[in-house]
């Protein structure tokens, strides 16, 4: 039995210097498999826009999708820590319709947290979200959400201005209340830097080793998504030869009519089956 994750054990496992393992998960299935596996946190992201249905960018993602997918997670997760991801939009108009979405999140879609994008300028969301007694974890660097501010998927925080206000808004996320940050896209030194000034844990994805966790997409993990693999995913299975070598022999198989064997059809009595003609 794997030892239940919670918001707090994020905390712990900095102090004991012991490393944070995150991975996406968007359906039941997925879920119950690498719950099982050990993994310790589940992001139910806004990427599911992408790997799961098939949209340009996690901007067209909504709360509704949210709350679907994560109602999916919370069935097969039973140990990892779920959270939630708030979408586009879901955060950015006033605190009221902040606290209702983090909450609708928690309270429908059975997450245990939600994340957020941004620094400074969301603090005061963060603060409220918290002060409603839901835990809150923030991203910051490269923020999938602001691509269009950015020009696009490119590293941030290679300058001296970029890499400061990135320090400073991870000081502020934790002033106001997240009980971690996800890192992502910025150089391994800067993610390491950012580590070493706050007391709550960073979580990397394109951040290098020295962050406090690490997370990634798991289709882009096992290798299910080709659409476009970025620098700092490892592939740790080809899943997806394998599912077009299996589909193609299936196929095969059904116009061969070499499935279905016997040993996959039922029988019926003799006795009943001359009563039918």
């Amino acid at each position: 039995m794997n030892k239940k994750f919670t918001v707090t054990s994020f905390l712990e496992s900095k102090n004991k210097s012991e490393k944070i393992t995150m991975l996406t998960a968007y359906d039941y299935s997925t879920a119950k498999l690498i719950d099982e596996a050990g993994i310790e946190s589940i992001l139910v992201g806004d990427s599911l826009g992408m790997v799961v249905l098939g949209y340009e960018s996690t901007l067209e993602v909504t709360v509704d999708d949210i709350i679907h997918h994560c109602r999916a997670v919370s069935r097969g997760a039973k140990n990892a820590l779920i959270v939630g991801d708030m979408p586009f939009l879901s955060y950015h108009i006033n605190i009221e319709d902040t606290v209702r979405n983090a909450g609708r999140i928690i309270q429908e879609g059975k997450a245990h947290a939600v994340k957020l994008e941004g620094g400074v300028e969301v603090a005061d969301k963060v603060k409220a979200i918290v002060k409603a007694q839901i835990p809150v974890m923030g991203h910051l660097g490269l923020t999938p959400q602001s691509i269009n501010m950015f020009g696009g998927f490119k590293v941030q925080g290679k300058s001296e201005d970029q890499a400061k206000k990135i320090i400073n808004d991870a000081i502020e996320l934790e002033k106001a209340g997240v009980f971690a940050i996800v890192l992502e896209g910025i150089p391994a030194k800067l993610a390491q830097i950012i580590t070493e000034k706050l007391t709550i844990p960073t979580i990397g994805i394109g951040a290098g080793n020295n962050c406090d966790g690490q997370v990634l997409v798991t289709n882009d993990m096992l290798g299910m998504f080709s659409d476009f693999t970025p620098k700092f995913v490892k592939k740790y299975a080809n899943l997806k030869d394998n599912i077009v070598h299996s589909t193609k022999q299936y196929i095969s198989e059904v116009k061969s009519m070499d499935f279905p064997s016997k040993e996959h059809t039922f029988s019926i009595d003799e006795g009943v089956l001359e009563k039918l003609y």
